[in-house]
């Protein structure tokens, strides 16, 4: 099994199990949108007594704003 070990974004310092039909972006469902990370560097502890392999991934883009703009508070019912 491969670990992918997020960097920056909303799933900063998340470890996820890594599908083998992963290759350099993974793409996650967050909120109404999606996540992208892109990986960085070569898998690490591929040899079979060092741990579970794991790649890097750092946050790339958003599908959607990660945070209220102003309307959009606006728009929000205060009842």
């Amino acid at each position: 099994m491969t670990l992918a070990r997020l960097t920056g974004g909303p799933l900063d310092g998340q470890v996820l199990p890594l599908d083998e039909s992963i290759d350099d972006t993974l793409i996650v469902p967050f909120a109404e949108g999606q996540l992208v990370y892109r990986r960085v560097g070569e898998l690490e502890n591929t040899g079979d007594d060092d741990g579970p392999t794991e790649a890097h991934f750092t946050y790339a883009e958003s599908t959607e704003p990660l945070a209220p703009t102003a309307g959009e508070l606006d728009d929000v019912d205060n009842a």
